[in-house]
């Protein structure tokens, strides 16, 4: 039975929001093994626990995709792990908000390139100053490295949104996902062994691993994968242009992460210059559920 138009989009906004509340509580818990394992080590136990998790869950639609064409799942999969990776890296380095803000760019660019509207060079302008304020103009400002894998994740970002949305459209249930994901365990694997080693092991960094798996991969990802399969990309970034505020707020209360008000502007102007960007690119109708 298909439900209203009106009561799909109420869900894929609310798994939306969840989405976003759950990556950044479970990336706020993750720099608490970051002494023992480091923060690539981190990133292992959370793409193997949430493999694990989604594997459980996708047993049923893993058959369906038998015969369907891998390589939208290979480029998901490569997406998650290049943006795990640098995320995680830069989070090591520098502050959650600024982090997600800074990572921002991804989002910004699939609404920028799909619009082609020369108004919305405003929005880039706006995102670009910004990003300039969190740099301080580039003197005594945030860690250089660190900004830079953050823009990085950014563009992995863009790529996961565009790939999910392929993948969630010709692969049904949860099936691609599961087969993306463990695509990306491979990946990540080499660069947590080397780094974690046998702290990996510890029952205390394990504990924390499945839970960082569960918020920031298996929960996450089904939210916004059923989420685009109701929404429209742009409406979907929309949503999602609140991450940078909700990751600076649970750095502040959870990290005790403080920010200047000059950051908090910058953070301001990224999250203004994205939902701009990405109203202006909506397009009309959600999709049925």
């Amino acid at each position: 039975m298909t439900r209203p138009a009106g009561e799909g989009t109420r869900v894929a906004v609310a798994m939306t929001i969840g989405s976003i509340v759950s990556v950044q509580c479970g990336a706020a818990l993750s720099t608490s093994i970051f002494d023992s394992v480091g923060p690539f080590g981190a990133v292992l136990l959370r793409s193997a626990f949430g493999t694990l998790v989604l594997l459980a869950f996708a047993r049923g639609s893993l058959g369906a995709t038998r015969g369907r064409p891998l390589r939208d799942v290979a480029l998901f999969g490569l997406a998650l792990a290049g943006m795990t990776l640098c995320f995680f890296a830069a989070l090591d380095r520098l502050p959650l908000g600024v982090t997600v803000t800074l990572e921002f760019v991804g989002p910004l660019g699939v609404a920028v390139f799909a619009s082609h509207r020369r108004r919305d060079l405003l929005w880039v302008a706006l995102a670009a100053a910004g990003i300039l304020l969190l740099s301080d103009g580039g003197t005594d400002g945030i860690d250089a490295f660190g900004a830079a894998l953050a823009l990085a994740a950014g563009g992995f970002w863009a790529l996961y949104i565009l790939q999910s949305a392929r993948v969630g459209s010709s692969h049904p249930g949860l099936g691609g996902l599961a087969l993306a994901s463990l695509i990306a365990l491979p990946i990540v694997a080499p660069f947590g062994l080397v780094q974690g080693g046998v702290e990996l092991l510890e029952p205390a960094n394990l504990a924390i691993g499945l839970a960082v798996g569960l918020l920031c991969s298996s929960i996450p990802y089904v939210l916004e994968l059923e989420a685009l399969r109701r929404l429209p990309n742009a409406v979907f970034g929309v949503l999602m242009s609140l991450e940078p505020a909700v990751a600076a707020t649970v750095g502040f209360i959870a990290l005790s992460q403080d920010l200047s008000a000059t950051e908090l502007l910058a953070i301001a102007l990224v999250v203004c210059a994205c939902a701009g960007a990405l109203r202006s690119t909506a397009t009309p109708a959600p999709r049925d559920a």
